[in-house]
């Protein structure tokens, strides 16, 4: 037991190591650390074992004193989808928010940059969606929830990782403090498009069974989420505070009892994980729901303007009346 905890400690340390130390001192310190850990392995057999094992003690106090250090920040050069902090001011029914991202993608790198301030009114809150983007095979999606309002306007929410210009996506990264945490509202015809458009990415999108008063506490969940984000800046974890965690635990606002389960990590099954619950539009089969809530064509091959790109995608999904989105 022994032994395995060392050969742990060592594997999370050089991982630590390769992703937050200064550039210089990352290899002679990833090397030293295994060195030390190897050593340790073998201090049964050696005479100076006790000496042997103050010394790894205090490498790991010297290590875990270190990667306490590590704070996430506000300040750093960001990508400029993610460039910006949602705002938001509540006064009853009304929301009005700022830094609402609304780009135009004409390619993964080529897009037209555009933040807005947008109001909405929660009296006309109709629906939500939950949208699964696979890019990374059938297991894991990025998962997204967007709201539906009388007018026909959605609005999108998204937890994601907030990058810097020269980052991309590491999953393993996001175990050790490698990102910060960002959540984005976006308009549909944006945060869609991009995934299904310009990176390629297979989209579906489901139906919520939730009520008027349930959609308002969802929303609101959201909202404080961004509060407290931009109040104090949070790291991205990829197993305890990610897209998907998020949403169960807004969820959990509306319905305490909903338990944990590993599809909330396996995340491209976390839809089948709302079916199960009941929160899913009632009367389908999943593999209906799934088929139909394929999005991902009719994303592509949509060619009019914004305001008619939600009532496109939603055609034929299940549980949407069609006259019901302008």
């Amino acid at each position: 037991m022994l032994a395995l905890c060392v050969v742990l400690l060592a594997a999370w340390g050089a991982l630590a190591l390769w992703h937050q130390a200064p550039t210089p001192w990352r290899w002679p310190l990833i090397v030293a650390w295994v060195a030390l850990a190897l050593v340790t392995l073998a201090a049964p057999w050696l005479r100076q074992r006790r000496r042997i094992g103050l010394v790894a003690g205090a490498g790991l106090l010297a290590l875990l004193a270190w990667w306490a250090t590590l704070q996430p920040s506000h300040q750093r050069d960001w990508a400029d989808d993610v460039a910006r902090l949602l705002e938001a001011r509540v006064d009853a029914d009304r929301v009005v928010l700022r830094n609402v991202r609304n780009f135009d993608w004409h390619g993964e790198h080529d897009y037209s940059a555009r933040w807005e301030t947008r109001e909405y009114d929660l009296s006309q809150l109709a629906s939500a969606d939950l949208i699964l983007s696979y890019w990374m095979g059938p297991h894991i999606a990025h998962t997204l929830v967007s709201f539906g309002f009388d007018d026909g306007r959605q609005l999108v929410f998204s937890l994601e990782i907030r990058k810097e210009r020269h980052e991309s996506f590491s999953a393993i990264g996001g175990f050790f403090k490698a990102f910060e945490t960002v959540l984005v509202a976006a308009d549909e015809y944006d945060i869609v498009r991009v995934r299904t458009n310009a990176r390629g990415e297979e989209v579906h999108l489901y139906r919520l069974a939730i009520g008027r008063e349930a959609l308002r506490e969802l929303f609101l969940g959201y909202v404080e989420e961004a509060g407290r984000i931009r109040a104090k800046p949070l790291y991205y974890n990829t197993l305890t505070s990610n897209c998907t965690t998020i949403v169960y635990d807004v969820a959990r606002r509306i319905s305490p009892g909903l338990p944990l389960d590993p599809r909330l990590l396996l995340s491209g099954h976390f839809a089948e994980y709302a079916f199960d619950h009941g929160g899913l539009a009632a009367g389908h089969a999943y593999a209906e729901l799934r088929a139909a809530g394929d999005i991902t064509d009719r994303a592509r091959h949509y060619h009019g303007g914004a305001a008619g790109f939600p009532a496109a995608i939603r055609a034929g999904v299940p549980g949407i009346d069609a006259g019901a989105v302008p």
